[in-house]
Parts: structure tokens; C-alpha cells; sequence
């Protein structure tokens, strides 16, 4: 590994590591909106917005931080109103409950209209056209949830920038597992240790989250019922209430960060919290706390860039691969038994599909992170699926592929059928 692969690699994961505050989609299409008002110069009067399939789905069923609504109107009002585009996924950070009052009414005037992109094949699209008079904005976000592609006003182009996910820019390295695995445990301790932030913004989240009942609140009810009788009081059981409670909050639309990744809160969740969990109970040493979080986010975001933002595939799939390699790592697995606990999770829980962000994330987060374990454990005593056995490989770069390609291709009428499922009740 060179000097400026090192470098690399920490600008990727700086990237995609950012903190987000409530569901990234709605988040995302209030950052648009305003972006949009900014350029504008004034309170828009109309609000267009054309959506992505995928983007329609993850924010049709969310909680809005700071709101008790849900969904896209709410988020674009406020991105009108009081959304600050430099806050990036933050964006409404700043809103109170005089805002709230504010986007109700703006919503109650019928200023918002929604729609599908349907002549797209990005999944990660949003359109914002906002009017005031005889002048209008246009606003395109794509690829990534900041990614601004194109800003328009009055026919004048601003900005255009028409790079699409999945094509590699100058400036990102391509991982491989094997690069993923020498960074996270070879790289010098000084320049990887901003990982820990990761532990200290979601464990405030799941702690907020053990205290109250947002959502399911699937991880309050798995921590203060006696989990003896089904769980047993042990590292298990805390992995699970803490990485459900945080996500029972974010999907709620609790007010309070976390730390994302690759464009997901409940991602970044999920490849944080078991393995810190799985630290704190086992006593291990700083370094091996943040070795074992770097390589959970790092496999995160190299699966991810086989995937892209979004697909039909739950999230929570990739990002649990990447806690089974974090808990591996601190079980004293080596590379080899790294690539075990990948190669397990593939085989267990690939096609759970996605249907959109919503309270009931935290059920397929904790399905997720349970399987991490039992993932770990078969590593650990050197068993793993075999090449003879369904979609693995012996070769772990074509079972990633495999998993992507079944997540983006083979769910594809999967995903077209949910939607509209979730469009017509």
C-alpha cells in the first residue's frame, strides 16, 4: 500500500463517513430545495420536485427530525423555509417549532407538487424547480445525496457537473477487500483514529433512544425486557438493543446525528454499533477499537461502490458485512477469517429487500447485525460457506459482484413491484 493510496482511502472514507441528521433521502431533497431558494433570492411561491423511483420509495414513510410528520412535504417546505444548503445533510438543523408551524401552512397552500422521474435509470435522482414571478431555479441532485449535478436560473446554467455514480473520478481509489483489510490494520493509528467518531455520535443516538419510545422502539423493548429468557444479558442481546434503538429514533425523525455512511444513517448505525458494543463489553484497546471500526466502514463502502447509493437490496445487508468483519477483527480473526465472515453473510441474507425508510428499518437492522455475529463466530472456528453452496465464489471479489449483481439486476422487477405496492394502499 503506497503513501498515496493511504491517502486516498482516508479522503474516500472522510467522503462518505459524514454525520446526517434524519432519514438521508428526505434530507437530501430538502438540501436541493434550499440550494434552489438560495439561487432564487426569496421564499419560492411554487415547488417542483421530480423523484427517482428509489427516492420516492425511502422518503415517502419517514419520520422529519424535529416535525412529528412524515414524509416529502414536510422536508421540502422546511428546506424552503429555513434549510441552510451548507449544512449538507444537516441541512435543517436549525428549524424550530415556529418553522414547523411555518411549512404547515405552506403545505396547507398547495405551493408543492411531487412526481416520479420515470425516463431515468439513475436510482438516485431529484429534480427541484422552484418559481418566484417571472423567475425559476432548477436544482438537480444525482449520484449522491450532495452530489449537485446541475443549477440553473432563468435558462442561465450555474453549475453542470455531469459525472454519474459508478464512474471513477480522479480523486477515489477502487478498494479491493484484501486493500480494505491492510489499511484498516496496517495504516498508522494517528491518521485513522478519527473513525472513533463514528462510536460517539451513534451511541448518543441509541442511547437517546433506550430512555424514550421512537418508533417500534424495537431496542428499548430488547433492553428492558428480561432478555434471559430469549437472549441472555451478554454482548448479543446489547449489540442488538443498541443498533435497533439508534435506528428506531433516526426513522422516527428524532432530532439528533448520526454518523452515515456511503449515504445511509442506518448504514453507518449498523457498521458502528455492534462493534462497539462487541469493544466496550470485551475490554479491547483503543487501537483495536479503531481498526475494527475502520475496516467495518471501509468494507461498507467498497461493497457500495458496486452498488451505488441505492438499490432493491436493503442496506442494512451491506452494512452488517461490514460489522461481521469489524466483530471479527476483534475476536482476533485474521484475513483469511475476515473473508469467511463476508463470504457467510452473503449466503445468509442477501435479497432482503427494500421497501423504503420507515420505523420498521430497525427490525431488518437488528436481523442484520444478529446474523453479523453468528457470521463471526463461524469465522472464527474457520467455517465459512463454500464455493459448492449457491452465489458464493471461491474468490471474494466475484461473491461481492455476485451480491451486487443480484442486489441491482436480479431484484430489479422486485423493486418496481414494492413501489408500486407502497403507491397504491
Amino acid at each position: 500500500m503506497t503513501t498515496e493510496e493511504k491517502k486516498q482511502i482516508i479522503a474516500l472514507v472522510k467522503r462518505e463517513v459524514v454525520p446526517a441528521i434524519g432519514c438521508t433521502e428526505p434530507m437530501a431533497v430538502a438540501l436541493a430545495v434550499a440550494k434552489s431558494t438560495e439561487i432564487l433570492g426569496g421564499i419560492p411561491k411554487q415547488i417542483e420536485v421530480t423523484l427517482s423511483a428509489n427516492m420516492l420509495k425511502n422518503a415517502m414513510g419517514v419520520g422529519i427530525p424535529g416535525t412529528g410528520m412524515v414524509g416529502l412535504p414536510i422536508a421540502i417546505a422546511l428546506g424552503a423555509l429555513d434549510g441552510k444548503s451548507e449544512y449538507q445533510l444537516e441541512v435543517l438543523k436549525d428549524i424550530t417549532a415556529e418553522s414547523v408551524e411555518r411549512a404547515r401552512e405552506y403545505i396547507a397552500q398547495q405551493r408543492i407538487r411531487i412526481s416520479q422521474k420515470k425516463d431515468t435509470a439513475e436510482k438516485l435522482y431529484i429534480e427541484v424547480r422552484c418559481h418566484n414571478g417571472e423567475d425559476q431555479v432548477t436544482v438537480i441532485i444525482s449520484g449522491t445525496h450532495t452530489h449537485f449535478s446541475h443549477i440553473s436560473k432563468n435558462g442561465c446554467v450555474l453549475w453542470e457537473d455531469n459525472w454519474q455514480e459508478g464512474e471513477a473520478s480522479e480523486e477515489e481509489i477502487r478498494l479491493t477487500m484484501s486493500l480494505v483489510h491492510e489499511f484498516a490494520t496496517q495504516a498508522p493509528l494517528d491518521e485513522i483514529r478519527f473513525i472513533l467518531e463514528t462510536a460517539e455520535l451513534n451511541k448518543k443516538a441509541a442511547e437517546m433512544s433506550l430512555m424514550a419510545n421512537y418508533g417500534h422502539a424495537l431496542g428499548r423493548t430488547i433492553f428492558l425486557q428480561p432478555r434471559e429468557q430469549f437472549f441472555g444479558n451478554g454482548i448479543y442481546s446489547k449489540i442488538l438493543a443498541y443498533t435497533s434503538a439508534a435506528c428506531d429514533a433516526r426513522m422516527a425523525g428524532v432530532k439528533v446525528p448520526v454518523m452515515s455512511n456511503s449515504g445511509s444513517g442506518n448504514q453507518g448505525i449498523a457498521a458502528t454499533l455492534p462493534v462497539w458494543v462487541y469493544a466496550k463489553e470485551r475490554l479491547k484497546s483503543e487501537e483495536d477499537l479503531v481498526r475494527a471500526l475502520m475496516l467495518s466502514h471501509l468494507t461498507v463502502i467498497y461493497i457500495k461502490q458496486s452498488f451505488g447509493r441505492l438499490s432493491p437490496l436493503c442496506g442494512c445487508v451491506v452494512a452488517a458485512t461490514g460489522s461481521a468483519c469489524g466483530i471479527t477483527h476483534l475476536m482476533g480473526g485474521n484475513y483469511q477469517q475476515v473473508i469467511y465472515a463476508v463470504k457467510n453473510m452473503i449466503a445468509n441474507i442477501t435479497g432482503m429487500i427494500c421497501d423504503g425508510a420507515k420505523p420498521s428499518c430497525s427490525l431488518k437492522v437488528a436481523t442484520g447485525v444478529s446474523t453479523a455475529v453468528l457470521s463471526a463466530m463461524l469465522a472464527m472456528e474457520d467455517k465459512t460457506v463454500s464455493s459448492v453452496e449457491g452465489i458464493i465464489d471461491d474468490d471474494i471479489e466475484k461473491c461481492v459482484r455476485n451480491l451486487a449483481n443480484i442486489g441491482l439486476q436480479g431484484m430489479a422487477a422486485t423493486d418496481h413491484l414494492v413501489l408500486d405496492i407502497m403507491t397504491r394502499k
